[in-house]
């Protein structure tokens, strides 16, 4: 196997990354990757062609992508393209591909993580070979599972960031109201993304007094309205912005730990996505901790499960690969 070559790649509606890996007896060796942006090309198979440029086949393809897989097609909502493991397998050889989604790919990644490229948030008392999860905030929220079989991991994909939102007190109640309001459902998603953050700013500067500061204002007229509010709160420079980071970090910890019961995940529980890292400091205040473990009877189990914040921004390329390492086998 030491000669045989992979692809992987983590497909996303804005940007595309490819990487050739080569199968060694240790493990993975990465040969060379690139990072495109999607909307330059046609289809997923002239982007793999041009990071090839005109080289051997790969001996195996794995691809992450945003949205579900559905009988080996993707139904991303926000790419152009459409991916199908068939068509894939025949520009390639007939080699082995697999679709899946880019949380499945993140979850793929989480056991070969090495202890700095994760940042522990509850130590716990992790049980060896137990069901781990990944809940990944970022333009989106994405949720996934590795459940132990025998010996080895399984990743399942899931649409669980799309599932009703559960206040848990009355301000959130309010804000589960206005979102109701606004998009006809309240999702976890509409919360906990990057949009999200901004639809729980909103919902605030309508339930508290205070003018917005024109300085904020001018940011969010030229700048990433969820980076002005995590940067802003993080820098203590606007209270409403301090507080709308507070409950966004408050219910991402309550939605982590429905995931950990709901899947038994005392192997772990990651913090994925673009969001995690950047909000760092807040995550690590005592409120995360104690939001995590508020479950009632069950806050006793929860407070035994480890979580940690994904580092590596590259989780789900690393996943791909893995996974594509297995068709190896197979």
């Amino acid at each position: 196997m030491a000669d045989r070559v992979i692809l992987a790649g983590d497909v996303g509606g804005t940007k595309t990354h490819l990487a050739l890996w080569r199968a060694a007896p240790g493990g993975l060796q990465r040969l060379t990757d690139k990072l495109y942006r999607t909307a330059a090309f046609a289809s997923l198979e002239a982007l793999c062609a041009d990071f090839l440029g005109g080289g051997k086949p790969p001996d195996a393809l794995c691809f992450g992508v945003p949205g579900p897989v559905i009988e080996g097609r993707s139904h991303a909502t926000n790419l152009a393209w459409t991916v199908e493991q068939r068509t894939l397998a025949a520009s390639f050889g007939g080699a082995p591909v697999r679709l899946m989604n880019d949380l499945e790919a993140t979850a793929y990644a989480l056991p070969h993580l090495g202890a700095q490229e994760t940042t522990v948030l509850q130590a716990g008392t992790p049980v060896d070979g137990a069901n781990i999860v990944v809940a990944a905030a970022g333009t989106g929220l994405g949720e996934a599972a590795l459940i132990a079989d025998r010996g080895r991991y399984v990743a399942i994909a899931t649409e669980g960031g799309h599932c009703d939102f559960a206040p848990r007190d009355d301000q959130q109640i309010e804000l589960m109201k206005f979102l109701v309001a606004e998009f006809g459902h309240a999702s976890y998603e509409r919360v906990l993304s990057g949009p999200g953050l901004v639809n729980i700013y909103r919902f605030l500067k309508t339930s508290s007094p205070g003018a917005e500061p024109d300085w904020l204002r001018a940011e969010f007229e030229s700048t990433d309205p969820a980076a002005v509010v995590s940067r802003a709160a993080l820098d203590q420079r606007d209270a409403r912005c301090v507080r709308a980071l507070e409950l966004f970090v408050a219910i991402y910890a309550a939605e982590a730990a429905n995931l950990a019961l709901k899947m038994l995940a005392l192997g772990g529980v990651y913090l994925g996505g673009g969001i995690a890292p950047k909000i760092l400091p807040m995550l690590q205040r005592p409120g995360f901790v104690q939001a995590f473990n508020d479950k009632g009877r069950l806050g006793k189990v929860l407070r035994r499960v480890e979580v940690r914040v994904v580092m590596n921004q590259e989780a789900g390329l690393l996943g791909a690969a893995h996974c594509a390492l297995e068709l190896l086998d197979q």
